[in-house]
């Protein structure tokens, strides 16, 4: 089951334009993925930053990347340690980035990726950690979502977590770095989407106009009239038509009378 489960996400994110996923060595449970931000407002926008996935083989009841994480509590910060529950699945970003939420090794401590339940210690709830009923495309969404929104409070990198406190400035060049550097990682066959490019056009007035032309001109295929001018006339010629037949049938009558 996990196999066809699989199968089906990643033909649904081959459409995507802000994800190229490819399959490992031909291996469904091992994904080579690359995360693209396409939002012109984020300071992260057009990076091109590779991971690696891995799935357990009772996906989705164990999720990629799990974790499952043992907060060790401070005076100062909460750091999310994690230890693997199920078989060993993984998120993990190929080149580390300077992020409060991604550890060196370019792993992540996110909530989602988080094995299923309530923690107390860390006050997650189970709605925002990982269930049967998260897919792929979600942890992928949450995951760029966290590069703009991150949660120093419990950092993974302490140094990022510091600089994204105390120095916004410098914290915006590492990110630009980091964002300039995943630029060499970008296929030579591949076309980077821009913000401009995954916009889904809207249909135009024009383009309503045509519709409504052509349905008019499908009419006159199947007999219409070629304007509402017409259709009334025809209803008044048959109105025309009716008073006349009742007329004759009248005058029959009293015939037949006579």
């Amino acid at each position: 089951m996990a196999e066809r489960i699989l199968m089906n996400e990643f033909k649904t994110l081959l459409k995507e334009k802000w994800v190229h996923v490819q399959l490992h060595n031909d291996d469904i449970f091992n994904w080579d993925v690359a995360l693209i931000v396409i939002n012109p407002d984020s300071m992260y926008y057009g990076g091109y930053f590779r991971a690696k996935m891995r799935f357990p083989a009772n996906y989705p009841y164990a999720p990629p990347g799990n974790q499952n994480p043992e907060p060790q509590i401070t005076p100062q910060v909460t750091i999310c340690h994690v230890t693997n529950k199920f078989a060993p699945p993984e998120f993990r970003f190929r080149k580390p980035l300077h992020h409060p939420n991604i550890y060196p090794d370019g792993k992540l401590c996110i909530s989602i990726l988080h094995a299923p339940g309530e923690d107390e210690m860390s006050g997650e709830l189970a709605s925002e950690r990982w269930s049967p009923a998260q897919r792929v495309e979600s942890v992928l969404i949450s995951i760029i979502s966290l590069l703009d929104d991150a949660e120093p409070s419990s950092p993974a990198n302490v140094d990022a977590g510091v600089l994204f406190r105390k120095d916004p400035a410098a914290y915006r060049q590492m990110v630009k770095a980091d964002v300039e550097r995943s630029k060499a990682d970008i296929p030579a066959d591949f076309v980077m989407p821009t913000h401009e490019t995954s916009i889904v056009r809207e249909p135009t007035e024009k383009e309503d106009h045509d519709f409504w032309a052509d349905s008019d001109a499908d009419s006159d295929v199947f007999g219409g009239s070629d304007s509402d001018e017409d259709l009334l006339q025809q209803f008044s010629d048959s109105e025309i038509d009716e008073v006349d037949d009742d007329s004759i049938e009248e005058d029959n009558k009293d015939a037949m009378k006579a």
